[in-house]
């Protein structure tokens, strides 16, 4: 019982510390409310699941040990990354009525997921670092995966409800255009540090 409490207290701190994932959905919350950010949050979320799925099946390590495979992944998440903060920080204030512009959608949100590299190196860290069920591979890793659903779709809602709080404190354009030049910030940033952090 100790290393499934442990295990999940890592997995919520992982799977919660800000990110591409987390920031881009507290964004997407602000921008355009929490109702109009389900979709990307089942996106980000369905992505995960995948990503566990990968890092068990040990297919990450291959892959990665393909020459230049790293650096081709690393560029094209960046890419990916920059127009996810360049929408976010482009997006226009809610407004009672008037045109709106579409928010991010469930494939945006599981393509993000899908090459996000925190995302493959918490999944990673989780997967190594604790045994739940001793002796007991397939179930280890069921166990595992199953905690892990639980904790990135709590993790996923809370983040964007505190991005939707946000939009409730700041309707004003001016502010508003504020927070969302923060997040875009704070999302490159986050890629940014991803390098340095091992």
């Amino acid at each position: 019982m100790e290393a499934l409490s442990g295990f999940l207290i890592a997995a919520v701190a992982l799977a919660g510390s800000p990110g591409p994932a987390t920031l881009s959905l507290a964004a997407a919350g602000a921008a355009f409310g929490a109702r109009r950010g389900l979709a990307y949050l089942a996106g980000l979320t369905v992505g995960m699941v995948v990503v566990t799925g990968i890092v068990a099946s040990g297919v990450v390590g291959l892959l990665l040990a393909v020459p230049g495979a790293a650096p081709v992944v690393t560029a094209l998440a960046a890419l990916y990354f920059v127009w996810l903060a360049w929408r976010i920080a482009t997006a226009p204030p809610l407004a009672e009525n008037g045109p709106e512009r579409p928010p991010p959608t469930f494939v945006a949100g599981m393509l993000l997921s899908l090459i996000n590299p925190k995302g493959y190196a918490a999944m990673a860290a989780l997967y190594s670092g604790f045994v739940l069920v001793p002796g007991r591979i397939a179930l280890d890793v069921a166990v595992k995966m199953a905690g892990l659903i639980l904790v990135i779709a709590a993790v996923n809602v809370g983040w964007l409800l505190v991005g939707a709080a946000l939009t409730r404190l700041f309707r004003d354009p001016h502010s508003n255009r504020i927070i969302n030049m923060v997040f875009a910030v704070l999302l490159v940033g986050s890629v940014l540090v991803l390098p340095f952090a091992s």
